[in-house]
């Protein structure tokens, strides 16, 4: 890959956590990667209770075929996959159940305006990676960055599912967005002058939060990334 200037660039990443690790207890970590289409690979992720042996977290994401000098797009050819295919099971394996399986849910677009926002996010030296891109990680912390605090401090992230539409670097400078997603059933709730406040209720009265985000350059308001959190209340 580096000889034909080839490299991996996220697409697309789910993650579900069922129980976070408190202090002193060990995490087993499984992870593995398969062929996902002509131009794409897939790793997914299993996080197990060392001492019980129960599953308290998966995660899934697709990595797609980048030129690094056009930066276009690539097919994977026989001779990278060649390279990858001694490392992944021989048959098919996913950390996620068909029927269980809310990876691939599409995420709508946000609409403006946002509830809430913060801008003017600038990536930091360490933020980058081997290939000057900022990593997939620092996306989250900007998605969080946006979050109400009032939800910060009494819920805790339980699904994050993020699509990476463009590559940012160095110096780039992001906008966080972010807004309570309704479902179809609390639509209906909304008056006639498009406030929110009946359905919003509704979801107040729910244990779990669930909301949009949206990245964009703040110098021109180009996509960069869109996703979806779920929340659940945190036990005291």
């Amino acid at each position: 890959m580096r000889k034909l200037g080839l490299i991996w660039v996220t697409s697309r990443m789910h993650i579900e956590m069922y129980k976070y690790p408190a202090w002193g207890d060990v995490v087993e970590i499984e992870t593995w990667c398969q062929g996902e289409g002509k131009i794409g690979i897939r790793r997914d992720w299993i996080l197990k209770d060392l001492a019980t042996g129960s599953v308290i977290g998966r995660a899934t994401s697709k990595f797609v075929m980048m030129n690094q000098d056009t930066r276009k797009l690539q097919r994977v050819t026989d001779e990278v996959r060649e390279e990858y295919l001694v490392f992944c099971p021989r048959t098919p394996r996913f950390a996620f159940t068909e029927e269980d399986d809310n990876s691939l849910k599409k995420i709508p677009k946000l609409q403006d305006p946002a509830q809430h926002s913060r801008f003017g996010l600038a990536p930091r030296r360490t933020d980058l990676d081997m290939n000057q891109h900022v990593n997939h990680v620092t996306y989250i912390e900007w998605v969080l960055e946006s979050v109400p605090q009032d939800i910060i401090g009494t819920y805790e992230l339980q699904t994050i599912t993020l699509d990476y539409k463009k590559e940012c670097q160095h110096d780039d400078v992001v906008d966080s967005l972010t807004s309570l997603q309704l479902l179809d059933d609390e639509k209906e709730l909304l008056p006639r002058d498009g406030s929110k406040g009946s359905a919003i209720r509704k979801q107040e009265d729910q244990d779990g939060r669930r909301f949009l985000h949206f990245l964009r350059s703040s110098n021109n308001g180009v996509e960069i990334n869109r996703g979806c959190t779920e929340w659940r209340k945190l036990s005291r």
